[in-house]
């Protein structure tokens, strides 16, 4: 018995133990609570894993499982406190739990110490757009523009940043680019519209009113929008806009109602 026992051990330890390679596999395969166990299985065997507890951390996160997963991300960082992406796990989480404010310190650090990773950059720009820091939003856009030129994304949210600081032309050119790249973006083309009028390229901005309405014909905020395009274009038929827009609950058309009475 006692020459069979280390036989005995050596066949129970690959099913009792797991392996990285195989918690990966699972991962990629949207399989998280099987990845859940295997990584679970690979870090009893080595707690210091931190390929492993990094995976395990993500699984838990598509699982929901946020505690667990910040959990994982937490321990990363008592061993390798520069792990920039248990940084930006940790600030995603945060942004999932609507705490923008931790998000934000976090992803700071991962952008910090990992500058060429996309990802990080234009999350870290949308959560200090979010917090009102619409100049370094602006910046960390750039920076991630840098990385993917041609991604309509980035290009939307440096124009709606853009136009929080009064760089209106700017804005207008991030617009532009988004449309580039993402032609059916109505919400990329109202956002230009409200910037070319407001810069005075008003049929310009009247196009992008109607192109909206025409996919969109109750966008209320666009049709009050274009009525007030058409009054600055001596066109009386702007008043008609208002006046619909008005009864269908526009504010915008509500504030500016009185030009036709």
């Amino acid at each position: 018995m006692r020459i069979a026992l280390p036989f005995f051990l050596l066949l129970v330890l690959p099913s009792c133990f797991g392996s990285f390679s195989e918690g990966e596999k699972y991962f990629r395969q949207s399989e998280y609570e099987k990845a859940v166990s295997e990584f679970s299985k690979a870090l009893f065997l080595n707690v210091t894993d931190i390929k492993s507890l990094h995976l395990r951390a993500r699984s838990y996160e598509e699982l929901e499982d946020f505690q667990s997963a910040m959990d994982d991300y937490k321990a990363i960082l008592r061993l390798e406190p520069q792990y920039a992406h248990a940084h930006a796990g940790i600030g995603k989480l945060y942004w999932k739990m609507e705490n923008f404010r931790k998000a934000e310190n976090h992803l700071l650090v991962a952008a910090k110490h990992s500058p060429e990773d996309f990802e990080i950059l234009f999350l870290l720009g949308r959560t200090l757009l979010i917090n009102k820091r619409y100049e370094s939003a602006d910046e960390f856009f750039q920076l991630a523009k840098d990385l993917r030129p041609e991604d309509s994304k980035v290009y939307f949210y440096q124009g709606m940043a853009r136009s929080q600081i009064g760089d209106l032309l700017g804005a207008a050119g991030s617009f532009n680019m988004c449309l580039r790249y993402d032609p059916d973006n109505l919400v990329a083309k109202y956002n230009r519209g409200l910037v070319l009028m407001r810069v005075g390229h008003i049929s310009w901005a009247l196009e992008d009113f109607e192109a909206v309405l025409k996919a969109k014909p109750d966008h209320v905020e666009a049709l009050a929008h274009r009525g007030m395009v058409k009054l600055m274009k001596q066109d009386p038929s702007g008043c008609t806009d208002l006046q619909q827009a008005e009864a269908r609950g526009s504010h915008y058309a509500k504030l500016h109602i009185d030009v036709c009475r």
